[in-house]
């Protein structure tokens, strides 16, 4: 067998054969789960594209150990991240821009302009309570760390600033891949970029899908429920929220009604604790035991400074949206 192997070998370079070329098949997808941990502030997913210029990377997370997976998986790819999309300016998934950018200088971010009115709201308070809690002597090495990592994105907007403004929705061609990147106004943010790949089938979705519960600090619910029909409008297979596993259109869809029972339960006169209750048996495929007391506490917050709190404050979120 072996004498006939060498013979055939022989045959093949003497008449100049090229052996057959061997197709690589590059992934769907590659998710980096974030988390959303009890003692610290969370990671938000990050998901890579494969794209004909190298790698696009959506969003980016908070904590150094999370970049450091994202460059890793790069690195082990043996690909360059030649784009980062940042569905929306939440620290938990825009501060590891920097750490990217540092060892992939060419990486343009795309991402809408909500970043300015954060700098001088939302992340400026932020920064004032965090300067507060820095004060205290007895504070914990870690949360102190992580309140400098993020001060430090903070006082250096341009880490979390676009290279390439993402204005309107339309179908882009970013590192050379075509995908259909939305807009949604005045959702979990002032702008939330939402992704739907045709060919696969893929929506990325960022936070206007959070599995426990909806992180509400900067929204405006109307806004988001739209948002949320708009992508139940599209013909996804499966959706990546901005934390939590992947979905498919029936756990989305179990998802999206649980949300706007609890919006529609939070304007309503009805009492506090029957919307929490109401959260948690609706969305409670999605919600982990280690988390309910969790959630309990996050929506009860959420309704009352979200939900039920004034016009002036939500059209400090909605703008011309709010009554």
């Amino acid at each position: 067998m072996k004498r006939m192997l060498a013979l055939l070998a022989t045959v093949v370079l003497l008449s100049g054969a090229t052996a057959p070329k061997i197709k690589v098949v590059e992934p769907d997808y590659h998710l980096v789960p974030g988390s959303v941990p009890l003692d610290k502030g969370p990671d938000g997913n990050s998901i890579f594209l494969d794209a004909p210029k190298g790698l696009i990377l959506i969003d980016t997370g908070r904590h150094p150990e999370h970049a450091e997976r994202l460059l890793g998986y790069a690195k082990q790819r043996g690909k360059p991240i030649v784009a980062i999309v940042n569905t929306h300016w939440h620290l938990d998934h825009t501060t590891g821009n920097l750490d990217i950018r540092q060892s992939h200088p060419a990486a343009h971010v795309y991402a809408t302009t909500a970043i300015e009115g954060a700098l001088k709201g939302f992340l400026a308070r932020g920064r004032e309570q965090s300067d507060k809690r820095l004060a205290d002597a007895n504070i914990p090495a870690d949360q102190k760390a992580q309140i400098l990592r993020g001060q430090s994105r903070i006082d250096r907007p341009d880490s979390l600033r676009p290279t390439i403004v993402v204005g309107k929705s339309e179908t882009m061609k970013i590192a050379g891949r075509k995908l259909d990147v939305h807009v949604a106004p005045f959702a979990a943010t002032e702008a939330d970029i939402w992704i739907y790949d045709p060919a696969l089938k893929l929506a990325i979705a960022g936070d206007l899908v959070v599995d426990i519960v909806p992180f509400m600090d900067t929204a405006c619910p109307d806004g988001w429920k739209k948002a949320l029909e708009e992508v139940a409008a599209t013909k996804f297979v499966t959706l990546i929220p901005g934390h939590g596993p992947p979905m498919d259109r029936a756990q989305f869809l179990q998802w999206k009604g649980a949300f706007n029972a609890f919006v529609d339960c939070g304007k309503s006169a009805r009492l506090k604790e029957e919307c929490i209750a109401g959260w948690q048996r609706d969305a409670a495929p999605f919600i982990d035991a280690s988390h309910r007391q969790y959630v309990a506490q996050a929506a009860g917050y959420y309704l009352e400074t979200r939900l039920r709190s004034s016009p002036e404050e939500q059209r400090k979120y909605c703008g011309t949206a709010a009554p």
